[in-house]
């Protein structure tokens, strides 16, 4: 499905991609203006590509620091073994615990990456001990602090 909905991107698509990801808060009329689309073409395809699933989500990022969280860390799991359904109960335990970023599932030694922010090292330490370590599929972790963390040029970069 994913390569079907590539194939079926125009320039225009990928044009109005580009924008929306590097200002999603562009408006409409302003999106339109630039690409030289009238604004009810340009609607609509925004609208088609949310509806395709090719615009997945529209979010804001916080500022850790500002709510009291400065500390980000990556958390390396390891697992025991790897059955299916407790692989999928794990993904979604994690991905559930406050102050969860984001999770990574991979190959390799780990088998997922946890990205956290909290307020200190000892919030740290008992998301480790308190929400992952208790999981029996868990053979083992492994935390890295983020000193800095700058976004990449994107899916679309040329």
């Amino acid at each position: 499905m994913r390569a079907l909905a590539k194939a079926q991107l125009d320039e225009v698509d990928l044009e109005i991609l580009a924008v929306l990801t590097r200002d999603a808060e562009v408006t409409n009329k302003a999106l339109a203006h630039g690409l030289g689309l009238a604004e009810s073409t340009c609607a609509h395809r925004v609208r088609a590509l949310r509806e395709r699933g090719i615009i997945r989500d529209t979010r804001i990022r916080v500022d850790g620091s500002a709510l009291g969280l400065p500390l980000q860390a990556i958390i390396k799991v390891r697992l025991a073994n790897h059955t299916g359904p407790k692989v999928t109960a794990l993904f979604d335990a994690l991905a559930a615990i406050p102050r969860v970023l984001q999770v990574f599932h991979v190959a390799g030694v780990d088998d997922f990456l946890v990205h956290v922010a909290v307020q200190d090292a000892t919030a740290l330490r008992d998301i480790v001990l308190e929400h992952i370590t208790v999981h029996p599929v868990v053979r083992g972790t492994e935390t890295q602090l983020v000193f800095e963390l700058r976004d990449g040029a994107g899916l679309l970069a040329r």
